[in-house]
């Protein structure tokens, strides 16, 4: 197997993680509506309420599941697919313990991603490639991951990933809450059955400019450069997205849906949270383990323009 083919499937893996970072198997139910809430004003304010909890609680267990359109061209290699996720993640301070799989790993080279350990610190995550990708990386088999250096360094199809990424990548529960707060189109849309008991469906869309102001992967960027990963996304047909909130009896958002319409189609994502308060304990692999995604890459483009 060629380095250039494990090159080409560890870029998948990386901007598979870059799009979905943490947000979880949507668990349905009967649906029972209940009376439409009147006022936008009503509902941030009982959104308002569920984020002063939820940002309390520090922590939660999720599950994602996570759908990129096919023949979507994020990077070489990349052409769509379905993801799942599971795990821990905490937003103060930040940190992630999770496992992913799926087909959206195992289309470039079948055996090589059938699954992944990722964690994260802050903005930065590391994953476990595993022995086979070890081997042809001098023995490092973590591939660590600045998100922050990525969105400011990327050119513009890595910048618009990164600057979708952000906004999936910090869609910890506390964050989704804070989010649609600021939707200027927040519905109540009733009551609903999840996992078999009620909870209060809210739904708003937010444009790319809107998602960007509350995205921290790319703080400390100038404002040229976040305006620059703006426009670029735009040109690439990405205007904002759409996202659903459930919050159960307890006060906690139980599952969220993302929609993000990229020129393909409609990339989604649907999260489910428990365990609110769950202790994730997480710490980074050593120097000796790990290579850096951004260096590899470089390496990669400057190889390629040798044989050129």
């Amino acid at each position: 197997m060629s380095r250039s083919v494990k090159r080409a499937g560890i870029s998948l893996a990386a901007v598979a993680v870059l799009v979905a970072g943490a947000s979880a198997c949507q668990s349905g139910g009967d649906s029972k509506k209940g009376a439409q809430e009147p006022s936008p004003k009503a509902a941030r304010t009982a959104l308002q309420a569920a984020y002063k909890k939820t940002s309390a609680a520090k922590s939660a267990r999720f599950t994602m599941k996570m759908s990129i359109p096919s023949g979507t061209q994020v990077a070489p290699g990349v052409v769509g697919g379905d993801m799942e996720m599971s795990g821990v993640q905490s937003w103060d301070p930040a940190a992630m313990d999770m496992t992913m799989g799926g087909p959206a790993l195992t289309q470039t080279e079948p055996g090589l991603l059938n699954k992944i350990h990722v964690v994260q610190l802050d903005n930065v995550m590391y994953m476990d490639m595993g022995a086979a990708v070890a081997k042809e990386m001098d023995g490092k088999h973590w591939m660590k991951m600045d998100l922050g250096a990525m969105a400011a360094a990327g050119g513009a199809t890595q910048g618009a990933t990164t600057t979708l990424a952000g906004g999936a990548q910090k869609q910890d529960p506390a964050q989704q809450l804070a989010l649609l707060t600021s939707s200027p189109n927040v519905k109540h849309l009733g009551t609903e059955q999840i996992d078999g008991a009620p909870a209060e469906h809210y739904k708003g869309t937010l444009s790319i400019d809107e998602m960007a102001a509350g995205n921290q992967t790319l703080d400390g960027m100038s404002a040229q450069d976040r305006q620059k990963l703006i426009d670029t996304a735009k040109k690439g047909g990405i205007t904002g997205y759409d996202t659903e909130l459930w919050i159960n009896k307890d006060g906690y958002p139980v599952q969220t849906n993302v929609g993000i319409d990229v020129p393909m189609g409609r990339m989604t994502m649907k999260a489910h949270y428990s365990d609110y308060g769950a202790k994730v304990a997480v710490s980074a692999p050593s120097e000796n383990e790990m290579f850096d995604f951004a260096d590899m890459m470089k390496g990669a483009g400057a190889g390629a323009g040798k044989s050129a």
